[in-house]
């Protein structure tokens, strides 16, 4: 059964036939239940207003008490809340859905993560073959150029840094430094991303006037990869008075004899600091390394003793080498000497991938753990021996709000395509805008051309 709660009806009447005649089309904005912490929704009840009014869409919502905005304003939004979306057609929702969830015949967009031939979707996929569904990714709406157009990478970057500086100050704690980090609290703690970017320029503010332990200088933050997740971890160093310098200067930075102990060196590194050519002849070509990444070997070992956190915001599959191995790692822990790197924060979060020591993703009620090199195995909190990571993989659900706006605002010029394209032609024929159709990996139950590759791990 469907229940309604819709807003009170107020005036008379007025039909306008064109409009009347684009309201049978319906679309559901689904509720998350993959994760407990999991708030944020694909579109807003901003964006529901302007679908409603604009293109007199039939908006149905799934009842939630976990999502960060209340059933009541999407009622006002003018959406249906409802029990079901049986009687949408088209649906939109964020992380991966239960594999009894899919309806014959529907279209669902979400992130799949499917495109690696991941192992725990596969079922998934098959329901949807099933059923005959067709499925859009949002990771594959991508412009001319390969970059991605809607996306929670930035928020990502943000809710990652403001949890490793607030880890940063927890482990530091454990090894009986008391710093300004301390104030810094977990990102879903705040009210609002402005909370948030006050309290560290808070922190950055006291840094700046008391500095940090001498025995902590040079402090050095360094990180990975140049797309949005690792923009938005940057931007909150804006806020700690940081002095950014390159790898190369990073290597020279231990032979002075003084730092200043009110500034935080930044470093940024790009993939020819994290590979290099296995024979080491000739200079290192990006273009080459994505083509070959299998002639390349790691690069970056030699920074690492050299930082004090590491972010790591950077994409990653096992074609290419990983930034931090379990044997290097053994062989440092090994030495007599404490390591520099005190955290990291894997906003990338692939368990044993770019950085080994992650050996699983940890949840946003229970986000951090410490990897003891010396066993292979991890503990929970701030306190275990050995390396502190902060490894969540829904990081944007801890700044829900900001998030879901700024990606809906990305959705929106496409949504009403999506709802209205007829899925009954052929994939060529079928009226959707370039990014979108090329995000298309299942129509009617079949791999579009694309990604026929992903039938081998069916």
């Amino acid at each position: 059964m469907v229940v309604y709660y819709e807003k009170p009806f107020y005036g008379c009447l007025s039909f306008n036939f064109t409009s009347f005649s684009s309201m049978s089309i319906s679309i559901g904005i689904r509720h998350e239940d993959r994760y407990a912490m999991e708030r944020r929704v694909a579109l807003t009840p901003r964006h529901i207003t302007r679908l409603v009014d604009q293109y007199n869409l039939d908006v149905q919502v799934e009842k939630s008490t976990r999502r960060f905005f209340s059933d009541q304003e999407y009622i006002d939004a003018g959406a249906k809340v409802v029990d079901t979306l049986e009687r949408s057609q088209v649906i939109f929702g964020v992380k991966e859905m239960p594999v009894h969830y899919f309806e014959s015949g529907k279209t669902y967009v979400f992130f799949s993560h499917v495109i690696k031939g991941q192992v725990r979707n596969m079922p998934m996929v098959r329901r949807m073959m099933d059923l005959g569904c067709n499925l859009i990714d949002y990771e594959k709406i991508v412009d001319e150029q390969n970059r991605r157009i809607i996306f929670f990478g930035h928020f990502a970057g943000l809710a990652g840094t403001i949890n490793t500086l607030w880890t940063l100050g927890l482990r530091l704690k454990h090894y009986g430094y008391e710093t300004p980090f301390l104030k810094i609290k977990q990102a879903h703690t705040y009210n609002s991303l402005d909370d948030a970017r006050n309290i560290v320029s808070q922190v950055g503010a006291e840094i700046a006037a008391n500095g940090l332990p001498p025995s902590l200088i040079p402090f050095v933050i360094g990180f990975t990869g140049n797309g949005n997740v690792s923009k938005g971890a940057q931007e909150l160093l804006h806020y700690l008075p940081t002095l950014e310098i390159s790898p190369e200067k990073l290597l020279e930075l231990q032979s002075h004899h003084s730092h200043p102990a009110n500034v935080l060196y930044k470093v940024v590194f790009q993939q020819q600091h994290l590979a290099v050519l296995s024979d080491q002849v000739k200079a290192f070509d990006l273009a080459h390394y994505y083509a070959h990444p299998d002639k390349y070997c790691n690069a970056f070992e030699k920074y690492i003793p050299h930082l004090s956190v590491l972010v790591n915001g950077m994409y990653w599959d096992e074609r290419f080498p990983r930034l931090i191995t379990r044997e290097y790692l053994k062989a440092v822990y090994a030495s007599a000497e404490q390591p520099k790197l005190k955290v990291i924060g894997d906003i990338t979060c692939d368990p044993n991938g770019s950085v080994e020591a992650n050996l699983e993703a940890a949840t946003v009620e229970n986000p951090i753990y410490s990897y003891n090199p010396d066993d292979h195995t991890i503990q929970y909190g701030y306190t275990g021996q050995g390396l502190q990571l902060m490894a969540v993989d829904i990081l944007p659900s801890e700044l829900p709000r900001e998030a879901s706006e700024a990606f809906g605002d990305a959705l929106l010029p496409y949504v009403r395509q999506i709802a209205t394209a007829d899925y009954s032609e052929s994939y060529d024929d079928i009226d959707l805008p370039r990014a979108i159709k090329k995000a298309l990996i299942l129509l009617r139950g079949e791999f579009t051309p694309a990604y026929k590759y992903l039938e081998k791990y069916i």
